[in-house]
This record gives C-alpha cells, structure tokens and sequence, in this order.
C-alpha cells in the first residue's frame, strides 16, 4: 500500500544518505564536505518521505510507474551516459546527456534543450574547475591533441 511503499523508500534514502556521509568523513580536507553535505540533505529529504507517509495513514494502492516507456528510455540514455563518461569526458558527455534526455522524452524544442546543454556544462565548469578547484574527468579530445597538460 502507498503508506508503506514511502516509509520504506525513506528509509532507503535515510540508509544511503547516513552511508554517504558516513563514507565521505574519510575524505582528505574539504574533498568530503560535498558528499557529506549531500548526504545529509538525502537523509533529511528521506526523513520527510516517511514522515509524510507516517502522518498520511492513506492505505490506497497505486501504480509504481505512471510511463515505463519513458522511464525505460531514461533508463538507456542515462547507462549510455555513464558509458560515456570515460572515453569522452564528463563535458562532453554531460552535453550530450542533457541534449538526449529531453528530446528522448518527447521534447521537441531543440534550441532550448541546447541552451539548457550549454548552460549546465558551464556552470558545472565554474563550480567545480574554477570554484571549488576539482578538475572532472578529462575530455577525450584534449587526451588526442595533446593540449592541456
């Protein structure tokens, strides 16, 4: 039933986000404070969850999944990404990420799943290479050229 169905999937993200910041502790310098911080915040949003279902009672069943075609399409494109991060580098494969999901989804107004594409690699540029000084996994096409170190 619903009320137990979100009870348990808080305790899931209770349960992942203790582990996160329980591993993210042994983290040399101020590397750990991100995961641990986000750890937190997944143990407080699971909270939430089962909180809301405690305090609800509803017994009413529902559907896991309300488009499995999409989750499934999600699904591929997301394992194609991880795929990808390797040989051609988090940038590169971040851009792709964020250009194939909305239009494998059904979104068909491509200007806009491109300006969104450019905008979340550069301010994923500037919080992590230039903010916080965490260089992501490097671009395949700077590893060919020789360029950049």
């Amino acid at each position: 039933m619903e009320t137990r169905q979100d009870i348990l999937l808080g305790l899931i993200f209770i349960s992942l986000g203790l582990a996160a910041a329980w591993m993210a502790r042994d983290y040399a310098g101020a590397s750990g404070t991100y995961p641990m911080v986000l750890g937190l915040v997944l143990t407080l949003l699971g909270g939430a969850v089962a909180t809301k279902a405690v305090r609800s009672g509803s017994t009413r069943a529902r559907i896991l999944v309300d488009a499995p075609a999409q989750l499934m399409t999600a699904v591929v494109i997301a394992t194609l990404y991880v795929a990808a991060v390797v040989p051609l580098g988090f940038y590169t494969a971040s851009f792709l990420l964020m250009l194939a999901m909305p239009l494998g989804l059904g979104f068909r107004r491509g200007i806009y799943a491109l300006f969104t594409a450019v905008a979340f690699v550069a301010i994923v540029y500037l919080v992590f290479t230039v903010l916080l000084r965490k260089p992501l996994p490097r671009e395949a096409i700077l590893s060919l050229s020789g360029v950049g170190g």
